[in-house]
């Protein structure tokens, strides 16, 4: 019998690599405002967590400032003007969904992301196994780290939280699958560093995509796998 009966991922820095747009955005605001631009190596820790932290780190400026809004629209304004253009999935994550399709698991995307950048980004790069559940960060009253929108994609699944996994690469995605009762995973692959993912009390921190499939179903099945 299979252990997982769903698995939910976060997009930014698990299923997708949106870095580089991401950062590419950044960059282009910098030239406008005529700002030299941090390079891709600094920014990419911080696309997870969307707006704020690339902002933070490039201008330094919080959203109580009078200069962070408009930063923000127009940040937001090219991002989704160039949405997918190097977005790509993690490598072995097609593979991984794949998977999960053949043995009947459903899985889903919890994000933050607000809903119209997430639809235009999964509209402009389909995926191999489409998502049973969609949930961004305007879809329910509150975000992550607040467990309701894992609960909300459960729900609309009809699965029990105690038989599901949630797959995310900041605290916040570990802190809102354990408030949710969820098994939380840590993708070391994504914009954490492995040493930050060990300190959030995740179950288990997976370092590479390519061995997710593998662990994952170790796991469903019962097998000791090579963990």
């Amino acid at each position: 019998m299979n252990r997982w009966h769903a698995v939910l991922w976060d997009l930014d820095g698990t299923l997708l690599d949106t870095a580089p747009d991401l950062v590419a955005a950044v960059h282009a605001l910098c030239r406008r405002h005529q700002r030299a631009a941090p390079p891709f190596e600094r920014l990419r820790p911080f696309a997870s967590q969307g707006a704020r932290g690339l902002l933070r780190e490039t201008f330094g400026v919080e959203p109580q400032q009078p200069e962070y809004e408009a930063l923000r629209e127009e940040f937001l304004a090219h991002y989704a003007a160039n949405i997918a253009v190097r977005t790509r999935l993690f490598p072995g994550v097609a593979d991984c969904l794949a998977t999960l399709a053949e043995h009947d698991i459903p899985w889903g995307i919890v994000t933050n992301k607000p809903g119209y950048l997430t639809d235009a980004l999964l509209a402009a790069l389909p995926l191999p196994v489409a998502p049973a559940v969609v949930v961004s960060g305007d879809t329910t009253a509150r975000c992550k780290p607040d467990p309701l929108p894992l609960l909300y994609a459960l729900e609309r699944l009809a699965v029990s939280p105690q038989r599901s996994l949630y797959l995310g690469d900041d605290r916040r995605d570990i802190e809102a699958a354990h408030a949710a009762s969820c098994a939380a995973w840590a993708a070391g692959w994504g914009y954490c560093s492995g040493e930050a993912a060990a300190s959030w009390g995740a179950d288990a921190v997976i370092p590479r995509s390519e061995d997710l499939a593998a662990r994952l179903f170790a796991e469903a099945i019962g097998g000791d796998g090579p963990w």
